[in-house]
């Protein structure tokens, strides 16, 4: 395994490859089809380089562990923006998240209804392609962009046109209330119709998902401002709703649904679809014996289904992109794990591999 300590180090290593490499941060997220290839390991690519709290940003190598980004933010009450999901619940995996993994799989959760995904705070990047160069885009502040925006398009490449060596951010000031609204017993259709209710308010949801029969809505903010406009919420969705308010439930109920906690130590397979939310409810009751989650106000639906299930052949009319995020190898192989792409968006993806890794060894096969 190899496991540079600086970007030169790295830009010689994939410069120097005679064969596939397997990039890898912190090993906690092991989705797609497993290649060969030696391991290029970014973890000992550690530390922050700037932190300008008064200037709401950040650059962080990309080996750095989330944790410690994390703590370092919330020294200051800041946070990122995106509430980045942990994926070792849900995959069963180990190790330690790795800021570059987050960027590199656009990991973004719940309060990405309101402040978008992870590329929508990712201000700069550096990385290295496949012939070994070293390159540069964006910054440390937001500005409008000139030429290709290289900074969107390595978030979710999952390491296939370059391995992030630094990553920027734009940050937000921490939370200091949050509340939770319950209504339970509610069917698909009836909680994508709450969760749009409460999403068109002028309240300010920051979190709408779904699961085993209970809608759950987060307002977070001011502390009087959180009690009053969870208690008009509460009033706009009716008498069934009830307001939970301890800072510490909220946070647990906010981070197992983030997680996905619910379809952990399970040996059932996971799909993860990105849907219309008004196509939510017809998916999940096509699904054949799965048990499904709803996050994003029913944008987005986790399935946890039988072994070698093809959620993709189920409500084929149905658009949008079904990726199988946990399941043995053989079915990853049967199946294929990403959505497929239609042909043109497909043969823009090969032009763009062809161009940042010419020699096609980044992560080879990973993404089909």
């Amino acid at each position: 395994m190899m496991e540079p300590s600086n970007e030169a180090e790295l830009a010689d290593a994939i410069r120097d490859a005679s064969g596939p490499l397997r990039i890898r941060g912190g090993g906690t997220r092991p989705i797609g089809v497993a290649g060969a290839g030696e391991v290029l390991s970014t973890t000992a690519l550690s530390g922050v380089t700037l932190y300008e709290p008064g200037a709401l940003t950040i650059v962080v190598k990309a080996g750095t562990p989330l944790a410690e980004v994390q703590a370092t933010l919330a020294a200051e009450n800041q946070r990122l923006p995106f509430e980045p999901m942990d994926h070792r619940s849900v995959m069963g995996s180990a190790g330690e998240p790795t800021i570059g993994g987050v960027v590199a799989a656009n990991v973004s959760g719940p309060r990405r209804i309101q402040a978008g995904a992870c590329r929508d705070a990712l201000i700069g990047v550096r990385f290295v392609d496949g012939s070994g160069t070293a390159l540069k885009n964006g910054g440390r502040v937001m500005k409008n962009v000139t030429g290709y925006d290289l900074v969107k398009l390595m978030a979710g490449c999952y390491g296939t046109l370059g391995v992030l060596s630094e990553v920027s951010f734009k940050l937000l000031p921490g939370i200091a209330a949050k509340a939770t609204l319950s209504i339970k017993d509610q069917g698909a259709a009836e909680a994508v119709a709450t969760m749009s209710r409460a999403l068109g308010s002028p309240f300010e949801v920051s979190g709408a998902a779904h699961l085993r029969g209970e809608t759950l809505i987060r307002i977070e903010g001011l502390s009087d401002s959180v009690a009053y406009r969870s208690e008009q919420l509460a009033a706009l969705l009716g008498d069934a709703a009830t307001i939970e308010r301890d800072p510490d439930v909220v946070a647990q109920t906010w981070e197992a649904i983030g997680n996905v906690a619910a379809f952990a130590g399970s040996d059932r397979d996971v799909w993860r679809m990105s849907v219309k939310p008004s196509d939510a409810p017809v998916l999940i009751d096509a699904l054949p014996g799965a048990e499904t989650m709803m996050d994003w106000g029913g944008g987005l639906v986790w399935a946890s289904c039988a072994p070698g299930t093809d959620l993709r052949a189920v409500a084929p009319g149905i658009a949008g992109h079904r990726t199988l995020v946990r399941a043995s190898e053989a079915t990853k192989q049967t199946l294929g794990v990403f959505q497929p792409e239609p042909a043109p968006i497909e043969a823009l993806n090969v032009a763009l591999r062809a161009k940042f890794d010419p020699r096609g060894i980044l992560n080879p096969g990973l993404m089909g």
